[in-house]
């Protein structure tokens, strides 16, 4: 890899010792701007542009912007037809270039052919007087025109394709060189796949695997995704840098082209521009994410020496904070990237700045309820009243919480149902799974049965349960028989309490249930059922029944 580097590095060394020799001329996109106002009257506000002699440029002319255009055209065409002849002539025909006097302003004349009459405002760019400013045009135009008719002499275009030959060839060893920098990579990432698969007993969980995986490997996993993302791209930007720069290269080798290099330069300046805002900023977040991810891993990996109950705790918190500083962090590139943009097509932000608090003032006004969402979910996620992957309820409504940010929350109801909140509507909010969890259970025995029995065979079952592995991870404490809670018409309701890992409580009590049904069948305890007895005074029925025999 090293000696691909050296390669390119020299190949690009020796591209860039022979431009010199090269007269190929590359301007600079913000030089681009013609015409461009010199003047802010608005009636006669005076512009400037550029005269070009085979895409190079000579001189600026200046002229009122209802005239520049055929003043500007008119000196181009003549420039045109004075190069053609003059291109046309032996070799060894001297260019004449003259500045005479006409009407008391310097005119310029090239081999006796009128060329252009140098004006105040020609010399006003320049800020000299007319005929200092109508000598420098001469001088640039003699220097020019020598210059231009030497590159069509056999031997120079013969030299010049000698440099466009070997910028294809450098073009192409480059090219060939990323290409293969890009396979290794992509190669690399994939050398071992199984690293970045869950284990075995996740696969085989009923939980989906990537809900089963620690949320270090989940990060690290997106922090690998963004920094491959971002590498793609760059690798697709140098070819692109690769293939077009040195193609436009060669076009600004010869005077036939330079003219499509200039017009492929005005042409496409702004969407050239509003395309390198675009993957600038798209790069820009994709790092922004990876960082933020890898903060987010260093920060739950530091707390390696917490409880299990703050660790659990802490990756829920964690989890949620990255996805709220990617949604802040993307609008904010945007609205970085909407200006930069502004700035890319020549407008004034200033102004718009300016304006910005009056438009916020307006927009608070007329969105107090987008307001009050955002401060309270800020203040959701500050208080950690709840986070990705918690059970809450919400007046009538509860599930897992699937998304959060600062405008509303989202939750999974039993029945699938996505429930959307916003977060200026949440009042009061019942977490189930914060830290931890407890089934609270209650066992209906008949009254019939041997109530200590009752207690102990429960006691039994819950001792045994908490001693499996299985569930011991699951189970803080031992379970608590708290014994009997009331009377009612089901019988003697006896509680239990079983204090559990987040979100494990309903997987607790089922298995609890079914394992307390076995054990009170085989006990001959008798879960019982709603029953209500009714009384009869003997004494008023044999009154009753009495009676209605006299009848």
């Amino acid at each position: 890899m090293r000696f691909q580097f050296l390669a390119i590095a020299s190949s690009m060394a020796v591209c860039v010792v022979s431009v010199p020799k090269a007269t190929a001329q590359i301007p600079f996109l913000p030089q681009l701007q013609a015409p461009s106002s010199v003047s802010n009257d608005s009636d006669n506000r005076v512009v400037s542009g550029w005269i070009y002699l085979d895409g190079r440029r000579l001189f600026q002319i200046a002229a009122s912007r209802t005239n520049f255009p055929e003043r500007s055209e008119d000196i181009q065409k003549k420039l045109e037809k004075i190069g053609q002849n003059y291109f046309q002539s032996p070799a060894k025909t001297a260019i004449k270039v003259e500045v005479r006097k006409v009407n008391e302003l310097p005119v310029i004349y090239v081999n006796d052919q009128y060329l252009m009459t140098v004006t105040s405002e020609d010399a006003g760019l320049r800020q000299v007087d007319i005929s200092t400013s109508a000598n420098q045009v001469a001088e640039s135009l003699q220097e020019d025109l020598q210059q231009a008719k030497q590159e069509r002499q056999t031997q120079s275009l013969i030299n010049q394709g000698k440099i466009a030959t070997g910028t294809g060839v450098i073009m192409v060893i480059m090219s060939l060189g990323l290409y293969g920098w890009q396979r290794r990579s992509q190669k690399d990432s994939s050398v071992n796949p199984i690293a970045s698969q869950p284990p075995r007993e996740l696969l085989n969980s009923p939980i989906s695997p990537a809900a089963n995986q620690p949320i270090t490997t989940q990060l690290n996993q997106q922090q690998k995704k963004h920094l491959q993302e971002v590498k793609r791209r760059l690798f697709q930007l140098s070819q692109a840098g690769i293939w077009g720069g040195g193609s436009f290269f060669i076009l600004g080798l010869f005077p036939y082209t330079r003219g499509f290099q200039v017009g492929i330069l005005n042409a496409f300046q702004f969407p050239l521009r509003l395309g390198v805002v675009c993957l600038g900023i798209y790069v820009a977040i994709r790092l922004t994410y990876a960082l933020i991810d890898r903060f987010a891993s260093t920060l739950i990996s530091s707390g390696a020496f917490l409880t299990p109950e703050s660790s659990a705790r802490l990756q829920l918190r964690v989890s949620t904070f990255s996805g709220v500083t990617k949604s802040i962090t993307t609008a904010i590139w945007i609205g970085v990237g909407f200006l930069l943009a502004l700035v890319s097509l020549g407008i004034d932000i200033v102004p718009l700045l300016a304006g910005a608090s009056l438009v916020g003032v307006a927009l608070s006004l007329a969105s107090q309820n987008l307001i009050k969402d955002a401060i309270n979910g800020f203040l959701i996620i500050l208080e950690d009243q709840y986070a990705l992957g918690d059970v809450i309820n919400v007046g009538d409504v509860g599930g897992l919480v699937e998304n959060l940010n600062l405008r509303m929350t989202q939750v999974r109801d039993s029945e699938g149902r996505l429930i959307t909140i916003p977060n200026g509507e949440i009042k009061v909010v019942a977490n189930l799974s914060s830290r931890w969890s407890r089934a609270d259970l209650t066992v209906p025995i008949a009254y019939q049965a041997n109530t200590e029995e009752a207690l102990k065979l429960i006691e039994t079952v819950a001792f045994e349960m908490n001693q499996e592995m299985q569930w011991q991870r699951q189970i803080l404490e031992p379970p608590q028989v708290l014994g009997i809670d009331q009377f009612g018409d089901r019988g003697l309701i006896i509680r239990v309490w079983i204090k559990t890992q987040p979100l494990k409580q309903w997987d607790v009590a089922r298995e609890f249930r079914r394992r307390l049904k076995v054990a009170l069948d085989e006990a001959g305890i008798s879960i019982s059922v709603p029953q209500q007895a009714i009384w009869v005074n003997d004494e008023q029925s044999l009154n009753f029944q009495g009676n209605g025999k006299t009848h």
